[in-house]
């Protein structure tokens, strides 16, 4: 039981080191903005007698916003809250208090990912599901499917968090920021070469995209969330962030997943082997 030692110690440390406080902090300001943001909108609406259809549509359209937010926020805390775990240990020599000790390096590596991956899965729990409680409270609105959306929001942070650990086995703190967040900005600009190619019917757009994705299938995973999330009349949009011009499959869903499990085994394997 090792591992859920390694688990329980790394909360510790997040929470002495203001971290995990620091992103919850961050996710009830967010959640304070949204709602102020809905108030006005809705005393908007109130005062010019707005027709209930067109009141729906637009605070629909405020919630998947929100929801934008709330996947980008997420998918930065993640990272962000992670990226000093393995390789900035390794290079302050701290990382040796805990290896010297009668405990396989397996469950080392994965008490610690499963520490963040816990904070995360708050993170977006509090975020995601606060977003859709205030916006159903303060005006009757919700999306489309929030269960499936919320697991594959949350599927797309713990593979972001997962690629961090496994740069941060090999790589610098700073190195290991950049190269994530490279990867990700590379697959949100993917993402949008694909919904781009139902204007300009190109192939080589779509190629392009389908490329990028499978380096880095994080944003795949959001645009499937906004669809299944968004309702027919935003779905119908043909240029937005939730726009359904290039929906990702199953099978591209499957594939994140795959990626997620192989990365975790590749990290695995490279703390094993690497020399502390």
């Amino acid at each position: 039981m090792g591992w859920w030692v390694i688990t329980k110690v790394t909360f510790r440390e997040a929470a002495r080191k203001k971290i995990l406080w620091t992103a919850m902090l961050t996710g009830v300001g967010f959640l304070a903005l949204f709602a102020l943001a809905l108030h006005f909108q809705i005393g908007d609406f109130d005062a010019r007698g707005t027709a209930p259809f067109v009141r729906y549509q637009i605070l629909d359209a405020m919630l998947m916003v929100g929801l934008y937010v709330v996947d980008l926020l997420a998918v930065i805390m993640a990272i962000l809250t992670a990226v000093d775990t393995i390789s900035g240990e390794i290079t302050s020599g701290t990382i040796h208090a805990i290896a010297t000790k009668p405990i396989p390096r397996w469950q080392i590596f994965l008490g610690k990912w499963l520490g963040f991956a816990a904070m995360t899965a708050a993170f977006v729990a509090l975020t995601f599901g606060g977003t859709i409680l205030v916006s159903y409270a303060m005006g009757h609105v919700a999306p489309e499917h929030p269960w499936e959306g919320g697991w594959l929001v949350l599927l797309e942070c713990l593979l972001a968090l997962t690629v961090t650990f496994f740069f941060g086995t090999r790589f610098s703190t700073l190195t290991n920021g950049v190269l994530v967040l490279g990867l990700h900005g590379l697959a949100f600009m993917g993402g949008w070469l694909e919904q781009m190619s139902g204007f300009t019917e190109s192939a080589k757009l779509v190629m392009t995209g389908i490329i990028v994705s499978l380096l880095m299938p994080s944003e795949a995973i959001w645009r499937r969330a906004a669809f299944d999330m968004q309702s027919p009349l935003a779905a119908a949009l043909p240029f937005s962030p939730f726009a359904s011009t290039s929906i990702p499959s199953n099978l591209m869903i499957g594939y994140g997943a795959l990626y997620l499990l192989i990365a975790l085994f590749a990290a695995l394997f490279s703390f094993y082997l690497r020399d502390l």
